[in-house]
């Protein structure tokens, strides 16, 4: 079963996982995971295997192209498409998908367990240079800075020890569903086949899955809901030192939006901004989200509603404070989609009524974007709209400095 951060507080945490004694009763034997993804970036059209500029932002330059591919911002531009299966029967076995003719990758897909990663060399003792760093958050959208903003934090390190003042709002908390790289699964895409889909795929249609110890009975229908969400059309409108205008058609099937962004203004001075109402909606939220969290913060106003179409980034947050003038920021985007879920047989209307399922299947699906805020295109690179220090595209090389900057704050945005 998918796991959930190791960051949640323990007693929530097994508030989460405890399974009820009547689903235990019916645990699902063979188990589907398909998780269906749209992602663009903002102006540009899909680039394709080109689209690892798009991995070089995210700082997934060591993710293989196999399994998985749709997490987060996926690496790659297009319709991306990932596949999980448990069988509990034969764990760890290859199956085959059998697909429509409107995937367009072929008449099945091979669901293959992954290789046995490689030993990893024991990493060298790494001496933290003396340094400081402040990041200032901000959210909500609108042309001014609201009241209370920005929560502010700065970071030192001096001599080895790490020192901090003020606060900013700690994430809010998103349950881990994804299904992570393990033997015990089948999974497409592999080394045996890695073919992606194209922008003419469709998921819609008749599905099945056959192999040593799966179900007779696992073939399943997929319907509109289950298919590839079309691009978010994003548009900006002003500089860095802007109140910057964020406008989009609605998407199809969308059901709520996200957006956040991220501002370097010089090697000491970072921003992080999002569209919630509250603080604490950060990066996490640009994934996968189930229908009960949705309803939830659309109530809360973390998410925007599915019929907002533009959201206005206050004006100067992102603005540089270097002495050339020169910054840069990216925004990410979300539309969260409809969930498909499917099981054989169903369950009975009585809740009395005996009932030992076969098989389940769960389809997420997502459209997200990314755009670049005060930087030339050929200049991207780093996590989330970063730049990354070892990027070999860069004009120049970043300072020392700027280099354990971007260190710190990645380390730091993971930690809250």
């Amino acid at each position: 079963m998918p796991a959930y951060r190791r960051t949640l507080p323990l007693a929530a945490a097994i508030l989460l996982v405890v399974v009820p004694a009547s689903a235990q009763k019916s645990a699902v034997e063979t188990q589907v995971w398909i998780d269906v993804a749209t992602h663009s970036m903002a102006g540009m059209p899909d680039l394709g295997m080109l689209g690892g500029l798009a991995g070089r932002m995210l700082g997934d330059r060591d993710v293989p192209q196999g399994y998985p591919r749709s997490r987060g911002l996926p690496a790659t531009t297009g319709k991306v498409l990932d596949i999980a299966m448990h069988n509990s029967l034969r764990p760890g076995v290859a199956a085959e998908q059998f697909v429509p003719a409107g995937l367009q990758v072929g008449r099945s897909l091979p669901l293959v367990p992954p290789l046995a990663p490689p030993g990893r060399d024991t990493p060298e003792p790494v001496t933290v240079e003396d340094m400081e760093v402040t990041v200032r958050q901000y959210w909500g959208c609108g042309a001014t800075i609201r009241p209370g903003q920005p929560k502010t934090i700065t970071l030192r390190i001096r001599r080895g020890q790490l020192e901090t003042s003020g606060s900013i709002a700690p994430n809010l908390f998103v349950p881990d569903r994804d299904i992570d790289v393990d033997p015990r699964y089948a999974l497409w895409p592999n080394m045996k086949n890695s073919k992606r889909v194209s922008d003419r795929s469709s998921m819609v249609g008749q599905h099945r899955i056959s192999g040593d110890g799966v179900p007779e009975s696992l073939q399943f229908d997929l319907g509109p809901a289950a298919d590839f969400m079309p691009r978010i059309a994003l548009e900006t409108q002003g500089g860095l030192a802007d109140a910057i205008q964020l406008g989009w058609q609605p998407v199809d099937r969308a059901r709520a939006y996200f957006v956040n962004g991220m501002a370097m203004q010089d090697e000491r001075n970072f921003v992080v901004w999002s569209s919630a109402e509250v603080a604490g909606a950060g990066q996490d939220l640009v994934n996968y989200l189930t229908g009960s969290y949705i309803d939830r913060w659309l109530g809360q106003k973390v998410l925007l509603p599915a019929s907002t179409t533009r959201c206005t980034i206050p004006q100067g947050i992102f603005k540089s404070t270097r002495a050339d003038g020169e910054g840069m920021a990216s925004v990410n985007m979300i539309a969260y989609g409809p969930e498909t879920n499917i099981t054989w047989p169903p369950r009975p209307a009585d809740p009395k009524a005996p009932w030992d399922p076969e098989w389940n299947v769960r389809v997420r699906t997502k459209s997200t974007t990314m755009a670049m805020l005060g930087v030339d295109m050929g200049d991207m690179g780093g996590m989330d709209g970063m730049p990354n220090e070892t990027d070999e595209t860069s004009d120049e090389p970043p300072t020392e400095e700027e280099g354990k900057g971007r260190k710190l704050l990645r380390g730091l945005l993971r930690s809250f």
